[in-house]
């Protein structure tokens, strides 16, 4: 199984990639799958600019094409994602809306952060996930600004927040492996 840990927050101060490397951290460890990271601060993706739906797969831009064929590339994905406005950030929303039939009949899962934990940001994006066809598992890591975080600066997960990770990293790759049948 071939996972992506995708960092879903672009802005200067972000949270994102020091989580996303304590995610990596720990799904290195594992033999059931490989794990790549997907920064999509680097992924240089406009907002969407395509005159189609994704859903007919008619990318007219290469950057879309580019973006298709990475995301074809997996069976599955951790989102890594902060709470905006008790949803997800902008930029990932843009990420999943740019393809449609790449994201199909594979698996996801969550970590979440922000001051209640980004489980509304987490709710949010099982309902796209939903519409892409994309199977969410339950288990979710919900880290908390006040109790992660050091003087909300520097990331300490609490006690159990790995026993979460590795949970949810097992449910990801075990529907991951289930959906590829249906692939």
């Amino acid at each position: 199984m071939r996972m992506a840990v995708v960092v879903g927050s672009t802005r200067p101060g972000r949270r994102a990639p020091v989580i996303a490397d304590w995610v990596m951290e720990r799904a290195r460890d594992r033999s059931d799958a490989t794990f790549e990271l997907v920064d999509l601060a680097h992924e240089a993706l406009p907002m969407l600019d395509e005159s189609q739906p994704p859903s007919l797969g008619r990318y007219e831009h290469e950057h879309t094409r580019r973006w298709a064929a990475r995301i074809e590339a997996f069976d599955g994905f951790v989102f890594v994602t902060p709470e905006y406005n008790h949803s997800t950030s902008a930029a990932l929303k843009n990420a999943l809306d740019f393809v449609y039939a790449q994201w199909n009949n594979k698996a996801a899962g969550f970590v979440s952060y922000g001051s209640a934990g980004g489980v509304r940001a987490v709710e949010h994006l099982r309902l796209i996930c939903a519409e892409l066809q994309m199977a969410t598992v339950r288990t979710q890591v919900a880290l908390y600004l006040d109790a992660d975080f050091v003087n909300y600066g520097e990331f300490k997960p609490r006690e159990g927040a790995q026993s979460r990770l590795d949970e949810m990293l097992t449910q990801t790759i075990s529907w991951a492996r289930a959906l590829q049948s249906v692939r």
